[in-house]
């Protein structure tokens, strides 16, 4: 059985990504920073549905709390599951903000720096002992890194750190067989920045070739698909899923 670590997984695309590995017959991990009973809530229902899951309390932009995450991490595989290491990291958690560059503050932008680039490096570099030879490491980035967004720049500009970083990922671990891919979601109907109205829903689905935003699931079973052994020659790439935004 694969095991996966999610953060950011209480709701949105994380969670759809631990229901779609679960669905698989893999074990889930999924993290939370401030909602315990929505991480909760998605555990139950994959156990509900013959899966197994925990969830995790982590904060990615305390990198101070990384080796005390890395042994909580450890002894909850290992009572679960038996085993001393994960099969696949996704770097998932996140936040929006919109704000324009002339208004953004340092304190905003050190903040979307430690959740979206350094938190992810510094998460990886911590558990990559813990990463069984053969894993894969998913980082969800962005369609906005493609398409530029009026009053997003800075996470823009974090998430395409992530994306380049995801290569060299690639590059570095593949003597170890671990592979390292992007996802890149375009217009996803999440809670991500407040969530989206009627209004900017109708413009965003307007400017995507199927017509619509996407659902967490457009997403998650993707990312479920990446980490499976159907794809295990699918390597350092931005895959970009978006049904078609602004092409």
């Amino acid at each position: 059985m694969k095991i996966v670590l999610i953060t950011g997984g209480s709701g949105g695309i994380g969670a759809s990504v631990a229901q779609q590995c679960a669905a698989k017959g893999m074990g889930v991990i999924v993290t939370y920073k401030r909602h315990p009973e929505a991480a909760l809530r998605v555990v139950k229902e994959i156990e509900a549905s013959g899966g197994r899951a925990v969830a995790l309390h982590l904060d990615v932009a305390r990198t101070e709390t990384f080796g005390t995450f890395r042994d909580a991490l450890l002894d909850i595989v290992s009572v679960t599951w038996e085993r001393e290491q994960i099969d696949v990291l996704v770097n998932n958690a996140g936040f929006g903000l919109f704000n324009p560059i002339e208004t953004v503050t340092e304190s905003e932008f050190d903040t979307l720096f430690a959740v979206h680039l350094k938190g992810p490096f510094f998460l990886t570099q911590k558990l990559l002992p813990l990463i069984c030879d053969g894993g894969h490491i998913i980082n969800v980035t962005s369609a906005t890194t493609r398409v530029a967004t009026a009053g997003v720049a800075p996470y823009a500009a974090f998430k395409g750190g992530l994306e380049v970083l995801t290569r060299y990922m690639a590059k570095e671990f593949g003597p170890r067989r671990i592979r390292a891919n992007a996802v890149s979601p375009g217009a996803i109907r999440t809670s991500l920045g407040g969530g989206l109205n009627d209004e900017i829903e109708a413009l965003l689905a307007s400017q995507t070739a199927l017509e619509r935003v996407g659902e967490p699931d457009d997403v998650g079973r993707v990312i479920a698909g990446l980490v499976s052994d159907d794809s295990v020659w699918i390597n350092a790439q931005s895959i970009e899923v978006a049904g078609g935004y602004q092409i």
